[in-house]
């Protein structure tokens, strides 16, 4: 293939700037003015002197790198792993938690000021903590034939390369403690280089591994994932060629929220910090301010996570959800903690909704917790039903916006709004809202 000079990109890749960034952005990047450009500079935190290389230039912007810190900023931290700056999962450890915070929170209010033209109060983030919070993690697997060895870990930033984990402070503990001795294992598995992935989860009745392999398992490696599991106390479950779930060992695993159990698939979505997540619901509940009278409407309810504890405090409740096999699943936790004033739909939530069952009903009170797409399908009919208030929670702030204008142009006015820190270290940036009726 033929390659041609271009003296742009050469200029570009070789120019060196001293510059002093004035915010964060929510990838942990430094943003800063350059002759009348902004600048991103990967490394860099504000209110600190770097000097930095340009690597990419565009007529609006320039992305740059940090390559030495003149001046450190207070709230430059030492990362504590040490996979930081390769692996793909977090961008955020070399940055103090009270500066993602107010990056994020900043990011979200900008948003919504330059969208509606509200200009939201400053709340408290929900937090919980900045590292082992993270119960759930999906490790690729790939062996490498020159080497003759398993390598198991994330993908690396900007690649489909692994980073092979021998620790992850993001991880439980209990989860972080497994990576070393689980690669082993799997290392010794006949079907090694047939091997998928490898998802941990920590559920509140011990560890469990969902194991993707795409070759037939002999009788041996059965007996090496049993020993396995014998000697780390976790429940296994295999994924073979058809990806049905097989449970080879141990129990069903649930966690507990608001004095709930709450059992689950464990292919099942969960909040993957639980810690946010009890602080989430708390906050949910005190938004919604329960009556003993209030019918109450949870849409996107998955398995019963904020519904349940919904049901403790309402006259009745009802969850939508548009996977079935969830709805099976929060009508089986009802039935397990004993709660008969709730039921559990199967709607898709993001077609018209118009003709649904709940649509033409009385609700006093709305929750709803969308994934990243949002709810535009639903908003309106949830206008229509005028409730006194509505929590939406939201892993979106764009969706978030967007639907809040139905909301803002219905009658409803934004009471509150919160950051929530569900993933402490990255720029992820998720939230929840009170709607309040005029």
């Amino acid at each position: 293939m033929a390659q041609f000079y271009s003296p742009g990109r050469r200029k570009a890749a070789q120019q060196i700037i001293n510059v002093i960034p004035h915010e964060l952005d929510t990838q942990g990047q430094g943003v800063a003015r350059d002759n009348g450009k902004t600048i991103f500079i990967s490394g860099a935190l504000p209110q600190e002197q770097v000097e930095a290389q340009i690597y990419e230039n565009k007529r609006n912007y320039s992305k740059a790198k940090a390559i030495r810190i003149l001046s450190p900023s207070s709230q430059r931290m030492t990362p504590p792993c040490s996979h930081y700056g390769i692996c793909g999962g977090c961008n955020q450890q070399h940055v103090s938690s009270d500066l993602q915070h107010s990056s994020k929170y900043k990011a979200l209010s900008q948003l919504f000021k330059r969208e509606t033209g509200l200009e939201p109060a400053q709340g408290a983030v929900i937090f919980a903590q900045g590292y082992h919070y993270r119960r759930r993690a999906r490790l690729g697997l790939q062996y490498q034939v020159k080497q003759q060895r398993l390598q198991m870990g994330f993908r690396q930033r900007a690649s489909n390369d692994l980073v092979e984990m021998t620790e992850c402070p993001i991880l439980v503990s209990e989860l972080e403690q497994l990576l070393v001795p689980l690669r082993t294992c799997l290392s010794e598995l006949s079907i090694v280089k047939k091997l998928g992935h490898a998802e941990l989860v920590m559920a509140d009745n011990g560890p469990l591994l969902v194991l993707r392999y795409l070759a037939p398992l002999a009788e041996s490696d059965r007996q090496r994932l049993l020993q396995f599991a014998a000697n780390h106390q976790i429940a296994i479950y295999l994924a073979g060629e058809n990806d049905s779930l097989e449970r080879l060992i141990g129990a069903d695993p649930c966690y507990q929220v608001d004095d709930l159990t709450l059992g689950f698939n464990p292919r099942d979505f969960i909040q993957v910090n639980a810690g946010v997540n009890q602080l989430m619901i708390q906050q949910a509940l005190a938004w919604l301010a329960l009556q003993p009278t209030d019918r109450v409407l949870d849409l996107f309810c998955g398995m019963g996570n904020f519904t349940l504890p919904i049901a403790k405090r309402a006259l009745w409740v009802t969850g939508v959800e548009g996977v079935e096999a969830l709805v099976a699943r929060g009508q089986q936790n009802a039935r397990l903690n004993g709660l008969s004033n709730v039921e559990f739909l199967h709607h898709n939530l993001e077609q018209d909704v118009s003709q649904q069952s709940w649509a033409r009903e009385g609700f006093d009170k709305v929750l709803l917790d969308p994934a990243r797409a949002g709810a535009a399908e639903a908003m309106s009919q949830i206008v229509s039903l005028h409730p006194e208030r509505i929590v939406y929670v939201s892993c979106n702030p764009l969706t978030l916006v967007e639907d809040s204008k139905v909301l803002l142009s219905g009658g409803y006015q934004l009471d509150q709004l919160r950051m929530l820190d569900m993933f402490p270290q990255t720029g992820h940036i998720e939230s929840m809202a009170l709607f309040i009726k005029k």
